[in-house]
């Protein structure tokens, strides 16, 4: 009788173990998945008088060309203030839209790394000065992406390799060029993704 309930008990605990293991490996990218991410922040820096704040927002939409392979449009806002002791220093917001593709390394597991390339339109007002700028970004970074459940992923990127230009809206200004190349981790992004099915 003991021999006959310990393999019945085997046999529940191997079942139930198939079936947990089938729910685990629903999760990961495909070719023909779409998603859209986002990321949203807000910061504050108080230093004697001065106050400076600022927000930002950045959506994503995506769409797996192939198994690896990620293609779509992002946008973001920006906004930029500080005032000191009352008075505003700084009252600015940018604007920007853009396209990206990504690589995913290991897009059909719960864990992946991947590398993303994006360019974007950049567009920003100085309220105070009324002086307004358009530019250019263009940024390679990787990335890695964690599935919590079967459609809700958070993921992390750090900016590696970058460079943008502007240029102020009013005759003869001179263009602003930058070139960034290393790990900072003021450039570490997070956001959470959602997998439509």
């Amino acid at each position: 009788m003991k021999k006959l309930f310990f393999t019945a008990a085997i046999a529940v605990l191997g079942f139930t173990s198939v079936n947990a293991q089938e729910d685990v490996t629903v999760k990961g990218f495909e070719k023909g998945d779409v998603f859209i991410s986002g990321a949203v922040g807000f910061g504050t820096e108080k230093t004697g008088d001065l106050d400076s704040n600022v927000f930002n927002i950045a959506p994503k939409a995506g769409y797996f060309v192939s198994n690896n392979i990620a293609v779509g449009l992002q946008a973001g806002f920006t906004s930029l203030s500080s005032d000191d002791n009352g008075v505003d220093t700084v009252d600015s917001n940018e604007y920007s839209v853009g396209a990206f593709g990504r690589y995913y390394f290991t897009p059909a597991t719960q864990f992946s790394l991947f590398t993303e390339l994006g360019v974007d339109y950049t567009s920003g007002d100085n309220k105070l000065t009324d002086v307004g700028y358009d530019g250019f970004d263009i940024a390679f970074a990787p990335g890695i992406s964690y599935f919590v459940s079967k459609n809700f992923a958070i993921e992390a990127s750090v900016g590696v390799l970058g460079y943008s230009t502007s240029e102020a809206d009013f005759d003869g200004a001179e263009s602003t060029d930058n070139f960034d190349v290393g790990l900072n981790l003021n450039d570490i992004n997070f956001g959470v993704v959602y997998k439509f099915n």
